[in-house]
């Protein structure tokens, strides 16, 4: 996939280019759909499929006082994006300046005229544009003036569930890792730098991994049974988000205790993925009931894990995009 991280760099028009525009924040089954539609579309054209996308997100640029947590990184994003067929990523900077060009101008200047676009796939609720003022009206009538066709999708859904980034935040943040998959196709994960912690989780004899990461979302606090990616190999894990009350840690971390695992990876790059939650974070009365209770939890993971398989962006889309 070729990504062009600003307009400027994009010096001649793309042949045949089928795009849609979004912030595509958790690359979820919608997105993924909209994806397949574009890359089918530029595929009838003999053309080049191309996902318009921001850095930063809106919300985060335009300092709206949400506080929105992202599905993804950047890099995550570009990955998933990647892995669904896509021949072009544009990443537009989103700049005050940017935000204040109008949508006329938008279309008539970057859409048509760096871009060359010929066909737009877009969700009946998108807008863009200075004060959104570009609806799907204003398109059709664009797009008309200038040549391109339009394309509007219905909310997308699949068994019941309407797909949508809110609804990802929501259940990441509910602790339901189990039933996000659902929406997104894939397992969630967190990558992240493995650092040095307190070491209490080698004295309880149940050494753990601690992880930096870049994540903004991250699961509610509590025990949860992953699979743990270093290199190339998969280990099962019982992970634990949260402060320790049990000794009344001040920060949030993420600890992972590795099954059947013994060397030092401090410093080194790993995945956690989330299969299931197993219980609430809670306080114990001392060092041996923690410990009872850790144990019990890595029985349980280990026996949730016993026969599953990890959904990556690599293999979900396989069969799907083709």
């Amino acid at each position: 996939m070729r990504i062009f991280r600003s307009i400027d760099e994009i010096t001649e028009q793309l042949p045949g280019a089928v795009a849609t525009i979004g912030n595509f924040d958790g690359v979820h089954l919608g997105h993924r759909e909209i994806f397949r539609r574009v890359k089918r579309d530029a595929g009838l054209l003999g053309g080049t499929s191309v996902v318009i996308t921001f850095i930063p997100h809106p919300v985060k640029a335009l300092d709206l006082q949400r506080d929105m947590r992202l599905i993804n990184t950047y890099a995550e994003k570009e990955l998933l994006i990647e892995a669904s067929g896509i021949d072009c990523l544009v990443t537009i900077p989103f700049t005050p300046g940017f935000a204040a060009i109008g949508a006329e101008a938008f279309v008539r200047e970057i859409l048509v005229g760096r871009i060359g676009i010929r066909k737009l796939i877009i969700g009946s609720d998108y807008a863009f544009g200075r004060r959104r003022e570009g609806d799907v009206n204003l398109l059709r009538k664009l797009g008309e003036r200038f040549g391109f066709e339009v394309e509007v999708l219905e909310q997308i859904s699949g068994d019941g569930i309407v797909y949508s980034s809110t609804a990802v935040r929501r259940m990441v943040a509910e602790g339901d890792v189990r039933g996000v998959v659902r929406l997104i196709g894939r397992h969630f994960s967190i990558g992240g730098t493995v650092v040095h912690g307190l070491h209490r989780g080698k004295d309880l004899g149940f050494p753990t991994a601690n992880i930096s990461t870049e994540k903004e979302l991250i699961p509610r606090p509590g025990v949860y049974a992953v699979k743990v990616k270093i290199g190339d190999v998969f280990y099962d894990g019982a992970c634990n988000i949260g402060n320790n009350p049990t000794f009344g840690n001040e920060r949030e971390s993420i600890e992972v205790f590795i099954l059947d695992f013994d060397r030092d990876i401090y410093g080194e790059e790993i995945r956690v993925y989330f299969i299931d939650r197993v219980r609430d974070e809670c306080r114990f009365a001392g060092i041996e009931a923690l410990k009872e209770a850790i144990a019990r939890d890595v029985a349980s993971c280990r026996a949730l894990l016993a026969d599953v398989s990890i959904i990556e962006y690599r293999e979900y889309l396989g069969g799907v995009m083709a």
